[in-house]
C-alpha cells in the first residue's frame, strides 16, 4: 500500500494557503460540478499527489544524497537522554515531521540536538523551538 494513499489524522498534515487566480478557480469549481472531485481540496490533493508522483525518483535521489530521514520521526526525552550518555550530538534531517517529546527540558534539548533540519513541519513546544532557533536550519 503506498502510504501517500492513506487518509493523514489532523496531527499528521499541516494546513496550508494558496492563492489562486480567478481563472483557475473556476476551472477548478467546473471540474468539481461536473463530478471530477469530490470538492476544491480533492483535486489540489490529487495535483499535489500527481506532481509528487511525476519528481519522486529526484525526492528519492535527493533524500538518500542529504542523509534525510523520510517519514515521521519523533524525539523522546528517552532517545535524547540515550544520546547524551553515550556523548552524542543529534543532527536530525528530516523529510515530513520530527517531534520533540513536551517532556524534554531545554538543558536536555541544548546538550543533544547540535542541528535541525526538516523539510515538512516540526513540532515541539515554543519553549524548545526558542531555545534551538539558532540551530534550525
Amino acid at each position: 500500500m503506498n502510504t501517500r494513499d492513506l487518509k493523514l489524522k489532523p496531527a499528521e498534515s499541516e494546513k496550508i494557503t494558496i492563492n489562486l487566480g480567478l481563472i483557475d478557480l473556476g476551472q477548478i469549481d467546473l471540474l468539481v460540478s461536473e463530478g471530477f472531485y469530490s470538492n476544491r481540496t480533492d483535486l489540489i490533493r490529487t495535483a499535489i499527489r500527481n506532481q509528487l508522483n511525476t519528481h519522486a525518483e529526484v525526492v528519492k535521489q535527493t533524500v538518500a544524497r542529504k542523509s534525510l530521514v523520510l517519514g515521521m520521526h519523533h524525539y523522546s526525552r528517552a532517545d535524547l537522554e540515550a544520546a547524551l550518555a553515550a556523548g552524542e550530538r543529534l543532527q536530525i534531517q528530516v523529510l515530513g515531521m520530527a517531534s520533540i517529546a513536551s517532556d524534554v527540558s531545554v538543558e536536555l534539548a541544548l546538550a543533544t540536538i547540535e542541528s535541525i533540519f526538516v523539510l515538512g513541519a516540526l513540532h515541539a513546544s515554543s519553549v524548545i523551538k526558542t531555545a534551538l532557533a539558532g540551530r534550525i536550519l
